[in-house]
């Protein structure tokens, strides 16, 4: 059974709120073909869903990694035209993870604001728990984490137990920080040392560093698919009644 998207409800308002950005944004990257259209509704009200959220995520994640509106515009065409919000969101984690680490500081007004919702004490306390948020001296501001953030409050609504994400959060994370260590050993061994050994070329070790760089977007998407592939799989074996 295909589960429906949810309709689309927002409008341009509330979008740009949620978003974190301006209404004149929403319009700009709509006329440049970047947004999908809205639904007209009654009286020619344009309402917006989490495909047009999540997509306005990535844009604005692109923008930050300095990709002009043209490549952007060629990203983007680059996609399947049925991705889904859920396909989105991923696609702004891989982007995000070549981004160097940097915490915002925000007050609670301001945070309320990015995430386009009010955050009461208890959710306040459990972005805290997730490492989403990190106090600050001055009572009034967070240090946030915004590549955690959205995640961070998407999972406020999930009906899970708190203890139960955050034991989920450190099976992920003591298994990514194998993954890490021992892919960055295979990459030590099988290719930094050949390709250094016995030279002493700074050119050399320089074109290494960069090819360093440019593999942890694909070493991350390879990650990715994998585990959402054994995700699958493992959930069908678990879930599926035998014939």
């Amino acid at each position: 059974m295909t589960t429906q998207a949810p309709e689309p409800t927002l409008t341009v308002d509330e979008l740009a709120s949620r978003a974190g950005v301006t209404v004149r944004t929403v319009r700009f990257y709509s006329t440049r073909g970047l947004l999908p259209p809205p639904a007209i509704g009654p009286r020619r009200v344009g309402h917006y869903g989490p495909d047009h959220l999540y997509r306005l995520a990535l844009i604005e994640e692109l923008q930050h990694q300095g990709m002009t509106l043209s490549a952007i515009e060629r990203y983007l065409d680059a996609l399947p035209d049925d991705l889904s919000a859920h396909d989105l969101a991923i696609h702004r984690a891989l982007v995000a993870t070549w981004a160097p680490d940097t915490a915002l500081e925000s007050s609670r007004e301001e945070l309320e604001k990015r995430v386009g919702r009010p955050l009461s004490d208890s959710d306040v306390q459990r972005l805290t728990a997730m490492n989403v948020l990190a106090p600050t001296p001055d009572g009034d501001a967070f240090r946030v984490d915004p590549g955690l953030l959205r995640l961070g409050v998407a999972l406020l609504d999930v009906p899970i137990a708190h203890e139960t994400i955050m034991t989920a959060r450190t099976v992920l994370m003591e298994h990514a920080r194998t993954a890490a260590h021992e892919l960055t050993a295979l990459f030590r061994d099988e290719v930094w040392g050949p390709f250094t050994q016995g030279e002493s070329d700074p050119e050399r070790v320089e074109a290494m560093k960069s090819l360093s760089a440019h593999m942890q977007p694909m070493v991350v998407q390879a990650l990715v698919t994998a585990f959402q592939r054994s995700l699958k799989d493992e959930l069908r074996a678990a879930f599926t009644a035998p014939e």
